[in-house]
């Protein structure tokens, strides 16, 4: 357990301020954390476990990288404290490590770009297939409508699209992706864009690493025709719904398009409203909005559902 005097003795160590710093603006490598510190990663390491014992920090996994982003102890008060304790060589620090933090940005940049460059061909094929992307989303923004968004979670986040579109109208924002390399691409997309304190983290869609009534909307944008088993899909993504939120899935309407099955790895070849209505009923959800997109050789359709009144019942109860 967080003790008073650990999260002290973490916070009297000037580098381990800028750490904390450095974190308040993005989750970051211990890599990339030694780059902009200009220490190397052993030290650095050693300051981020007495930040991690103290619950000032988080460590979290993503293949053979390890990302680095507040912990529970850092509380807003807590926070405000130490900026209003800051003298004028913190603040030097500051000015000095935010231009390294934008080599890293750089960097990020530069990956996410050769990785989009190697795989552009291949979405590009997709979207050949169905209206434009700028249509889509529209639509989403449209189903979405003038209710807050809240707590925003967008499973296979990919490139953070989804965040970036909807970013503005959330409480907080969290992108999870089963693959790193994803991951690392959206981060450099929330860096260009100036989105600060957004979640990103690793994970699979039948297993999220969040805890119930987490979100108030969840989405799931081009995501469930990948899924070998939809419902469980739907299902883990309506156990983050709070009592008023929202599931949105974009996706494919039902098609014949036997080749992206095996070209592109499509496990479903997109879905009827029927087939959505069950699964939405099955995991305490009902029908709220439909939207068809009709255009190309695919149309995508969005499907939104909320809580339904006997699955809020039995909440209750609980």
């Amino acid at each position: 357990m967080t003790t008073p005097l650990a999260i002290f003795r973490a916070l009297a160590d000037p580098t381990r301020l800028r750490i904390l710093a450095l974190l308040r603006r993005m989750e970051l490598s211990v890599g990339e954390l030694a780059q902009v510190l200009g220490q190397s990663q052993p030290r650095v390491s050693r300051h981020v476990r007495i930040l991690a014992d103290a619950g000032l920090c988080d460590r979290r996994r993503e293949g053979s990288w390890v990302f680095l982003g507040l912990g529970p102890a850092a509380t807003a008060p807590l926070l405000a404290t130490i900026d209003g304790a800051r003298d004028e060589s913190a603040e030097r620090w500051e000015v000095a490590d935010a231009a390294r933090l934008d080599a890293v940005h750089a960097d990020r940049a530069a990956a996410a770009q050769a990785y989009f460059d190697a795989h552009a061909a291949e979405w590009d094929a997709i979207r050949s297939l169905h209206v434009a992307e700028d249509e889509v989303e529209a639509a989403i923004q449209a189903a979405l409508g003038d209710a807050p968004i809240g707590r925003l979670v967008d499973i296979g986040t990919g490139t953070g699209r989804m965040i970036e579109l909807l970013g503005p109208g959330t409480t907080s924002a969290t992108g999870i992706d089963r693959s790193p390399e994803m991951l690392r691409f959206a981060r450099a997309r929330m860096g260009r864009a100036g989105i600060e304190r957004v979640d990103l983290r690793q994970g699979d869609m039948y297993a999220l690493p969040l805890d119930d009534g987490a979100a108030d909307t969840v989405v799931l944008h081009q995501v469930l025709h990948y899924a070998q088993a939809p419902a469980a899909a739907i299902a883990e993504a309506a156990r983050l719904i709070g009592p008023d939120g929202r599931l949105l899935i974009a996706d494919f309407a039902a098609h014949d398009r036997e080749d992206l099955r095996d070209r592109e790895g499509h496990a479903r070849l997109g879905f009827d409203d029927d087939q959505m209505a069950h699964w939405f009923a099955a995991a305490g959800l009902e029908p709220a909005r439909t939207i068809e997109l009709a255009g190309g050789e695919l149309t995508v359709k969005l499907w939104l559902a909320r809580r339904s009144a006997e699955s809020l019942r039995l909440r209750a109860v609980r």
